[in-house]
């Protein structure tokens, strides 16, 4: 099974301290410029999705979304949720941690491909 969405074990740690704190969280990528490039952590139901965003996957036990426009952009490559020291948004659940959330990314070989076409085109969040 090929995922769209991996996280790194530290960012995993990252979320499961947070949880401890928030409870339930979600991600969402966007396409914005400055922090909205980055994947924003929030707890379940501080964020709303809406019928544009597709559904990535789950990272850490947390339900992973993009915008339609940047899963367009990225849709053969693997997005991989890291942290690295720093300050993201405010908005962002690690923002107080002083660590923030980054994407990385890899191109989905051939076969990857192939095989993520075969399974369908991921869901669009339910509205």
């Amino acid at each position: 099974m090929v995922n769209r969405v991996e996280i790194t074990d530290k960012a995993a740690a990252v979320v499961e301290r947070l949880k401890d704190q928030h409870g339930g969280l979600m991600f969402h990528q966007s396409g914005g410029c400055c922090d909205g490039s980055s994947p924003m952590c929030y707890p379940v139901g501080d964020f709303r999705v809406g019928p544009q965003d597709v559904l990535l996957g789950d990272i850490a036990g947390c339900a992973f979304y993009i915008g339609a426009a940047q899963f367009e952009y990225w849709r053969h490559t693997q997005l991989i949720i890291d942290v690295v020291p720093g300050r993201g948004s405010g908005f962002s659940a690690e923002a107080p941690e002083g660590v923030r959330f980054l994407t990385r990314s890899r191109v989905f070989t051939d076969e990857e491909v192939a095989a993520l076409e075969a399974a369908g085109p991921p869901a669009t969040a339910a509205h």
